[in-house]
């Protein structure tokens, strides 16, 4: 027997949810075709098959969560799919050698009676919730945490009330679904998502900046080498590589914006990281483009034009989105007019982008125009970056914009 087991997932990601089996027991399957689609807190990733054989006995179920190194299935390598299935027997026997590889039993005087089988998020949720797994009736070979989900909603007059826990934490049982509401459960990424945004409010004492952009001049330079830019590179010019350009010279004068704090000492990053905001049906994901100070705007365009593809494909790799020292977010292309962003920690400021919408502008000979205007917002970090700096950092970013051959002097 060959094992399925779950890949290494990338820096700092150690454990992932079960989000599709793309095979059933008994199913003959090729060497390196996907098996089963794992959910982390970055990316979606497909677990290939060994060898060429038949799945053998699935151990782990949708939705449950999984370590490194644990084992998801067996498959039978070399072998051919027919429809006499396993014996009982030898079925249930594959099953209990894939748990014990997978979770080792930990000592008889700590197990609760019965639940010899379920996975450790599954005794977790018996453990908080005073059950015993001997009292839940299992739909199928493993207890699951629908199972003790079921089993509490059934019972919460008899179910010993959960173990003491923080004021703010939610009930154990879920709410009664209306007659016209649906039920679906938070991705991985969804739920990492709302947890890092809650945990950056909690941390950081977050303040936001606003300014006005005049993009008439940056909108003219693109109308004037839109054609020359494309013939050339083979791409179109965007507003991105300049917004990511005027970023990076306005960070170098302001260091502060582009350090983080670690525990009492503060990082200041010499490199230039750029993280750009994606929207895909999964969540918001922010690839991070690399050395964005070393690269031209044709470069930067490209860069974002690929990871911008591959993040709505699902295509990212988790190297792809860790590691920004700053983040640039656009609202505008959704119809935004004005909003505070949320920081993406550790970094200590993010930029938010806007639509831009003509508006009524006093000139400098006191005429009225109607003027191409962008708000920008800069939330920051108060504990690292003063107000003074927030404010000059964003009026560097308004000057680059509404004057760009300040982008090429570096002035």
């Amino acid at each position: 027997m060959t094992n399925i087991v779950v890949p290494t997932l990338g820096e700092s990601v150690s454990e992932a949810t079960v989000a599709q089996w793309l095979k059933k027991e008994g199913e003959a399957v090729k060497a390196d075709e996907p098996l089963v689609e794992l959910e982390t807190d970055k990316v979606t990733l497909e677990v290939n098959a060994p060898a060429d054989g038949v799945i053998a006995s699935i151990t782990v179920g949708e939705g449950e969560t999984v370590e490194v190194g644990a084992i998801l299935g067996a498959m039978d390598a070399g072998a051919v799919a027919n429809d006499t299935p396993a014996a009982p027997a030898e079925k249930e026997a594959l099953k209990e050698e894939a748990v014990v590889l997978s979770e080792p039993a930990p000592a008889p005087a700590a197990e609760p009676s019965g639940d010899a089988k379920t996975s450790p998020a599954v005794r977790k949720m018996l453990a908080d919730n005073n059950i015993d797994a001997s009292q839940v009736p299992a739909n199928g070979d493993r207890l699951s945490k629908e199972d003790v989900k079921k089993f509490i909603a059934e019972n919460a007059g008899s179910v010993p009330a959960p173990k003491a826990a923080a004021p703010a934490a939610a009930p154990s049982a879920p709410r009664e679904t209306g007659p016209r509401e649906e039920r679906v459960r938070m991705t991985k990424l969804r739920q990492v998502i709302a947890s890092r945004l809650k945990e950056a409010q909690n941390t950081a004492a977050m303040l936001t900046t606003f300014n006005e952009v005049d993009m008439g001049a940056v909108m003219d330079m693109r109308k004037q080498y839109q054609d020359a830019f494309t013939k050339k590179h083979g791409i179109k010019l965007g507003f991105m590589s300049f917004f990511v350009k005027a970023a990076i010279n306005a960070l170098k004068e302001f260091p502060a914006v582009n350090a983080e704090i670690d525990g009492t000492d503060i990082i200041y990053k010499n490199y230039y990281d750029i993280g750009v905001a994606v929207s895909t049906p999964q969540g918001l994901v922010v690839p991070v483009i690399r050395e964005a100070d070393q690269m031209s705007m044709a470069e930067i365009e490209a860069k974002i034009v690929d990871l911008g593809t591959r993040a709505r494909d699902g295509k990212l790799t988790i190297d792809e989105m860790t590691g920004g020292t700053f983040t640039i977010t656009n609202g505008g292309t959704f119809g935004s007019m004005l909003s505070t962003p949320i920081l993406n920690a550790p970094q200590s400021a993010i930029l938010g982008m806007h639509n831009i919408v003509q508006r009524p502008m006093v000139m400098g000979d006191g005429s009225i125009e109607a003027r191409p205007i962008m708000y920008l917002a800069h939330s920051y970090d108060h504990r690292i970056i003063d107000g003074r700096e927030a404010v000059s950092f964003l009026v560097r970013m308004k000057q680059a914009l509404e004057d760009p051959s300040r982008l090429v002097l570096d002035v």
